[in-house]
């Protein structure tokens, strides 16, 4: 048992290091969600970090808490009301808890072909890296350098992800502050809940959840669960599509209207927090545990602790990820008439959104099935 606990759950220098992976997902997003829409922060992060802690005892391996990236692109160019945002958090918990109670999401997810997976997962790797090139170029030497050091600790083995931050935040006091926004929120440590109008139903419904609810099921649902896999192999055999959606499902529902945003797992997030060295729940658990006292500081500190790190640092870390999640296996191992498929569903994702990469990767399947059983009936897989 002492042994088996020890596999699950470390708490070391390695650890925090891979704690510190996907940081640049969660911290741009959130930090300007809550500058935009006036969120409170301490609320937030107070969410994110409950959050983390809870993934990492469900599941004893490090899977991600991410803000919800199609929710957090509508609040950052458009006039999203707390209300609004609150209520499209409990839509989506009350679907994912439906589709994982049932057991229907594990039957969907045996529905997509491998070939339509491995386009989705280069497709997000490559709109991961896009964002994180508009991260680094408002700052490029900064992004570079904290890059190249990046890649050199990975390649030495070192503790990457903390050479990066540090160098970065040293970077940043010589070279200006961070470009992100401050995430004022002009609050004491009193605890404010969203109120919720008429007119934040219908926004809430058609502009926020039903557009990441498809975002969700792809990325945090179905790739979450393959990355994971494809990680740690048997280790996260109890990584699933229904296990995910529960989760993401009850903390949605539970934290939402206590002020968080809404979140869920993500697939690069897995890549990320492997690819910097994290192997146990101990990287999650350590990282919400720092999210919870971020959260719980005076203000002024916590506003000086998010703005101490560039977004071009931030940018570098999310690149490495991204490259980590797009090169998976499979897209070496597919067979060429796999190929197109895999095609079209990376390019759907990237210029519209996964759901349609889904689409349309089905469609390319359904078309290279038809082909080969017209022309190689002996070859029809």
């Amino acid at each position: 048992m002492n042994d088996q606990v020890e596999k699950s759950f470390r708490f070391d220098l390695r650890e925090a290091n891979g704690a510190l992976g996907d940081i640049g997902t969660l911290l741009p997003l959130t930090i300007g969600m809550i500058a935009l829409v006036g969120l409170s922060a301490h609320q937030v992060l107070l969410g994110f970090g409950v959050f983390y802690i809870v993934s990492g005892l469900v599941y004893r391996l490090p899977i991600p808490v991410q803000p919800m990236k199609a929710i957090a692109a509508v609040a950052l160019v458009a006039e999203v009301t707390p209300g609004s945002l609150m209520l499209s958090g409990v839509l989506i918990g009350v679907a994912l808890l439906l589709l994982g109670g049932s057991g229907a999401i594990d039957r969907i997810a045996r529905l997509v072909p491998q070939s339509v997976l491995s386009g989705l997962q280069l497709g997000l790797g490559l709109a991961l890296a896009w964002i994180a090139l508009g991260l680094m170029q408002g700052q490029m030497l900064i992004g570079a350098i904290s890059l190249l050091v990046a890649i050199v600790a990975l390649r030495f083995g070192t503790h990457a992800a903390l050479a990066t931050v540090a160098t970065g935040v040293g970077l940043g006091l010589l070279m200006g502050p961070s470009d992100m926004p401050l995430a004022l929120d002009g609050q004491s440590m009193g605890w404010t809940l969203p109120g919720v109008g008429v007119a934040d139903v219908i926004p809430a419904m058609t502009e926020l959840a039903l557009p990441q609810l498809a975002m969700t099921l792809t990325n945090a649902v179905f790739l979450t669960a393959l990355v994971a896999q494809d990680s740690f192999g048997s280790r996260a055999r109890h990584v699933t599509p229904r296990k995910l959606c529960l989760t993401s499902g009850a903390a949605n529902l539970v934290l939402a209207p206590l002020g968080a945003v809404p979140m869920c797992h993500g697939a690069g997030g897995v890549a990320a927090h492997h690819r910097f060295g994290a192997r146990t729940g101990g990287a999650p658990v350590m990282l919400g545990g720092a999210l919870v006292v971020l959260a719980l500081v005076p203000e002024q500190v916590r506003q000086m602790a998010l703005a101490s790190v560039p977004a071009a640092t931030l940018g570098a870390l999310l690149l490495i990820a991204a490259f980590e999640l797009a090169a998976n296996r499979r897209l070496f191992d597919a067979r060429p008439s796999c190929r197109p498929v895999i095609a079209a569903a990376a390019v759907a994702t990237v210029f519209f959104n996964p759901m349609l990469g889904l689409v349309a990767g089905t469609l390319a399947e359904i078309l290279r099935k038809a082909v080969l059983a017209r022309w190689h009936p002996q070859r029809r897989s």
